[in-house]
């Protein structure tokens, strides 16, 4: 499964989940809209695609692509090469714009995302060893980091860098001062 970020707004204006199933009808085929919404299709060497818009406006997709024998059959078949380089084209097109970025930006959305959740993870060390080794740190700030600490963690889980790094600069601060 991949999460990709999607610029403000869009979700809206593309019309939300149902909208992507619009959207994705016009790259795939077979398409069947979601009972959660979002949509479920396929085309060429793309044997599954699942995407949706989660609630805190991630495009989420799963994708399943042909491999092995199957594959090469697909290609060793009358058509088989441009049909695949057409799957690829059309898995592009539909990330353009049910994202609103290009593959850069949403390469470059990716990288940022990665350094935020690797400074959360940071901050929270940093401060686990802070919360050990201060002899002056009151009860109530300890346990006020901790709190804080099972925060940052859940949006973590959640995929939420942006959510955890802010709460990971907070308990930086209140660890340091």
């Amino acid at each position: 499964m991949e999460r990709f970020e999607v610029k403000r707004g869009l979700v809206k204006t593309n019309g939300g989940n149902a909208g992507l199933a619009k959207l994705g009808s016009q790259y795939f085929n077979d398409v069947s809209s979601g009972v959660a919404g979002g949509f479920t299709a396929s085309f060429g060497i793309l044997s599954l695609i699942e995407a949706n818009y989660s609630e805190d406006g991630k495009l989420v997709v799963e994708v399943e692509q042909m491999k092995g024998q199957d594959l090469d059959e697909f290609l060793n078949s009358d058509g088989g090469r441009e049909l695949a380089m057409e799957s690829r084209k059309c898995w592009a097109g539909f990330l353009d714009e049910a994202t609103g970025y290009n593959s850069k930006q949403r390469g470059d959305k990716a990288k940022e995302a990665g350094k935020k959740i690797s400074k959360a993870k940071s901050n929270i060390r940093l401060a686990l060893k802070m919360i050990e080794m201060s002899s002056s740190m009151t009860q109530e700030t300890k346990e006020e980091a901790q709190a804080l600490i099972i925060e940052v963690e859940q949006k973590l889980e959640e995929g939420n860098g942006t959510r955890a790094l802010s709460l990971s600069v907070k308990l930086s601060k209140l660890v340091e001062g």
